[in-house]
């Protein structure tokens, strides 16, 4: 049978692809400390389940395409107290962060066009490009710099004939990158510079460590035709399961044009909607005890990646991930012989290997992606396998 030339260039999500190994690993009696995938430990808001919980209807019937009302004035409201304003028409619900890249690059992308991304980039964009007949031209960036890649002249020296749009996820995955507001005002000048779309993956946007405010690409309120938000309940909320986002953009063209595919697929779960309307009822204590959590897992994470011999890595200003360049020759394979060769006392460690991450050929081969969503002690306990685990594949 034949198989379209889209999804064979699709690969495996670098972050679910060793599944089959750990599996097998767990099957022998391994302990496996999962860092490899961004699902964080720390509990859901207990207003979601008392939603649930108080859901009376008769029926769950479809929702509306657009999304229940109650969830995008709650959406509304919260972007309203970060000092933006948007319509109800201008936020299209979607089943996570996730299916709102979907629309949007379905919506702006054709066949042979190009979206410019700082590498290293989420690798799930690649198959979401490419399910478009569009490819990623990334950005280059560089461990020994902490991935920085906002300056103008790097960026416009990448826009070509094909390039559609820029995007970028702030703060970033897999760097823990943030930008300055002077950085994403640049970014917005080249897009309107360029009559390009500036897409705002801005799923982590509360977890910054350096006291700064919130930001968002919606702030622009002068780039109406050109930005356009992603955002998720997922990590906001440690409600990954819920599969609720949304795509938002004063681009009214632009809307009405998602609307096709949000009618297509009928509607996002109804019962999940009315649950994360009620986490938008979440007081600011919340948020606050939840980055100081996750610095403290940074800082723990940092020190003990920086007493390891040879290891290259950047502390992150925000998100809960970190790059870190190995002394190692191939970071998929340390990982697969990890999980089939290594253990320590039972024990042994995952992470997200590095090539995956990067659109240029042959970057990122010794680098991996560790998601700091374990307890300390946990984290304390990975890093040490991380790091006997490097000496004995090294020592082989």
């Amino acid at each position: 049978m034949k198989f379209s030339s889209k999804v064979l260039k699709c690969g495996l999500s670098p972050m679910r692809k060793f599944h089959p190994y750990a599996v097998a690993a767990e099957a022998k009696g391994r302990k496996i400390y999962h860092l490899n995938i961004g699902q964080p430990d720390i509990e859901t808001p207990k207003a979601y389940f008392d939603a649930v919980k108080h859901f009376d209807l008769p029926v769950l019937a479809y929702a509306p395409s657009p999304g229940i009302p109650e969830l995008i004035e709650a959406i509304r409201k919260y972007y309203a107290d970060l000092g933006m304003h948007f319509d109800a028409g201008d936020i299209l619900i979607t089943n996570g962060g996730s299916e709102a890249l979907q629309i949007t690059m379905n919506c702006v992308l054709d066949d042979g066009d190009e979206i410019l991304i700082p590498e290293p980039f989420y690798p799930n964009y690649n198959t979401m490009a490419y399910t478009c007949g569009a490819k990623i031209h990334p950005i280059p960036t560089s461990p020994h710099d902490g991935y920085h890649y906002a300056d103008r002249a790097k960026v416009e020296a990448e826009i070509n004939e094909h390039t559609r749009a820029i995007m970028v996820t702030n703060p970033g995955n897999p760097t823990g990158a943030v930008l300055t507001p002077e950085e994403m005002r640049m970014l917005v000048d080249v897009a309107k510079a360029h009559d390009l779309f500036i897409i705002g993956d801005e799923a982590y946007r509360e977890f910054v460590y350096a006291g700064e405010p919130l930001q968002s690409m919606g702030q622009f309120e002068d780039a109406a035709e050109n930005v356009i938000v992603i955002d998720t309940v997922s990590k906001r909320f440690s409600a990954c399961g819920a599969r609720i986002g949304c795509m938002i953009s004063r681009n009214k063209e632009l809307m009405a044009q998602a609307m096709k595919y949000a009618q297509c697929r009928l509607s996002v779960p109804t019962l999940d909607q009315v649950a994360a309307a009620a986490l938008y009822t979440v007081g600011p204590d919340y948020f606050a005890a939840v980055r100081e959590e996750y610095k403290r897992r940074r800082d723990t994470v940092v020190n003990k990646l920086h007493e390891i011999p040879g290891v290259v890595c950047e502390c992150p200003r925000g998100a809960f991930y970190i790059m870190a360049a190995l002394p190692v020759d191939d970071a998929d394979a340390f990982q697969k012989w990890l999980l089939e060769e290594f253990e320590d006392n039972g024990d042994t460690v995952m992470f997200a290997p590095g090539e995956p991450f990067y659109g240029t050929p042959g970057k990122g081969k010794n680098e991996i992606r560790i998601a700091y969503v374990l307890k300390q002690a946990d984290l304390e306990r990975a890093m040490d396998l991380l790091a006997k685990g490097i000496a004995a594949y090294n020592a082989r």
